[in-house]
């Protein structure tokens, strides 16, 4: 096989291949996997992003070049050609926008808006490439769509009507638009798997019968079966459904990028979706969840552990900035564990200088991470960074866990789910079987909490608010920390 015919399997074989397109989308899919290199690490991150924008970049202007619309008279398209460019400058316009104005805080469903955009996009082409097939170069000159084309529009129009409808429930659960409990239907399962069935059945027959009953049928399912598969589960497990509806909306993007022909959709589609997937699995290990049940929808609390459970009035000590001021300035080792609550208050700046001034007296300070700790992935791990916090000062919960028999002071501030012991010994708890961190075995526990009436996202209550060890800081984790600061700075402690 020459390289032509090569290159032209490697772009769908969807007639003859430029060759330098096809080096810019190989440059553009490299630069994509440096881009996820960088992404690695805060310390690599603005490296990482850059990457990513210059490939996507030449991704577009060469999509541009070599496909730029032509009338019936062979001349150029200039309104096609308008369309197209206003297209692109209001998408532009509103990521710009997006980018300046949204909150940290906001990220996580602003993450989950992205990804229904990419699925509905996938609806979108798979839908253009079904009606007029010609215009694709799938089909033959009866009319008939390839059967290959079809198994791939098949695959792209479910996985990206479920992420479309998957990822409208996360932004609704993270926004606070839906609640963040599991909703269970009766008989979810079998109505999952009677769906997704069916779903399988019918892409199967769409390649042996391409009426708009079997296409639309297919369309419709899918949107549904998203639907079904996020709602029952809870709030706890946001990172990873954020992490898995990622991988789909990736491999989405891959099976349209075969049906359109286009080599940069397939390497970024694989990227985003072989990343997207492991990530959800490393996450899934980390909070001792099966993988397989988040892709069957079927994680989360039970029906009878949805609710936490009524709260109990039971005694604990209150506590203020200066005597968590003084406590700190006294130890040896302090564990910095920050959580959404954290994020919500941005407090990230103050909790730095906090750090700071703790290093200056002598203490050993240290952070730890959770790696569901927020709404989404690496959520706390991109706040310290904002805040200029040494990543070598960051550690990961199985590089610090048995470090808190040591500590001399746990400081929490807004991190309730990831902390609570309840995951260790109560079966009942929606969170039971997930990892924490092992704040409870710190001497001294100083935990930073808006008030006593409020619980984390998983909606329980944590035993270490009433441990003998711990003192709650009670109010705005910004102004706790800052009073926090004052207090170091005083002296007066």
């Amino acid at each position: 096989m020459d390289i032509q015919a090569i290159l032209s399997a490697a772009t769908g074989g969807h007639g003859a291949v430029n060759p330098y397109a096809a080096i810019a989308y190989l440059v553009s899919g490299i630069l994509f996997i440096l881009a996820l290199r960088g992404l690695s690490s805060p310390a690599t991150a603005q490296n990482g992003n850059r990457f990513g924008m210059i490939g996507m970049a030449i991704a577009v202007v060469t999509t541009m070049l070599t496909h730029t619309p032509v009338g019936a008279d062979g001349l150029l398209d200039t309104i096609s050609l308008v369309e197209i460019l206003v297209a692109i400058g209001i998408g532009a316009v509103i990521g710009i926008v997006m980018a300046r104005k949204i909150a940290m805080t906001a990220m996580p469903q602003l993450v989950a808006a992205f990804h229904s955009l990419v699925g509905l996009a996938a609806v979108a082409v798979a839908a253009a490439a079904y009606l007029n097939p010609g215009a694709f170069g799938i089909a033959d000159a009866a009319g008939q769509i390839h059967t290959v084309s079809r198994v791939e529009m098949g695959l792209g129009i479910a996985i990206g009507a479920i992420t479309f409808s998957g990822s409208v429930i996360a932004f609704l659960k993270l926004n606070g638009n839906m609640s963040g409990s599991p909703i269970m239907l009766p008989g979810r399962h079998v109505i999952n798997l009677g769906t997704l069935a069916a779903i399988v059945a019918l892409t199967a027959w769409f390649t042996q019968d391409q009426s708009p009953w079997v296409f639309w049928t297919i369309t419709g399912l899918s949107f549904l079966i998203g639907f079904l598969l996020i709602i029952p589960i809870g709030g706890a497990d946001m990172p990873v459904v954020v992490s898995m509806l990622n991988s789909y909306s990736g491999w989405a993007a891959a099976a349209m990028g075969f049906t359109l022909g286009n080599t940069a959709m397939i390497i970024t589609g694989a990227l985003v979706g072989s990343s997207g997937a492991i990530l959800s699995y490393i996450m899934c290990r980390a909070m001792n969840r099966s993988f397989i049940s988040v892709i069957a929808g079927g994680f989360g609390a039970d029906a009878a552990a949805g609710d936490g459970g009524s709260k109990e009035q039971r005694p604990w000590k209150p506590g203020s900035a200066d005597d968590a001021a003084f406590l700190m300035s006294q130890a040896e080792n302090v564990i910095i564990v920050p959580g959404y609550g954290m994020a919500v208050a941005q407090a990230q700046h103050a909790l730095r200088e906090m750090g700071d001034l703790l290093k200056k007296e002598g203490v050993n300070v240290k952070y730890a991470i959770h790696p569901v700790a927020g709404r989404m992935p690496g959520h706390m791990n991109v706040l310290l960074a904002e805040a200029n916090v040494p990543y070598d000062e960051v550690f990961e919960l199985e590089d610090i866990n048995g470090e808190f028999a040591q500590c001399d002071v746990a400081f929490v501030i807004g991190a309730n789910d990831v902390t609570n012991p309840s995951a260790k010994t109560d079966k009942t708890s929606p969170i039971y079987g997930m990892p924490v961190l092992d704040v409870e075995k710190a001497k001294t526990v100083l935990f930073v909490k808006r008030s006593m009436g409020g619980v984390g996202y998983a909606g329980v209550d944590n035993d270490v608010f009433y441990m003998d060890q711990t003192m709650m800081l009670l109010g705005d984790a910004k102004k706790m920390a800052d009073d926090i600061v004052k207090a170091l700075n005083g002296g007066g402690h």
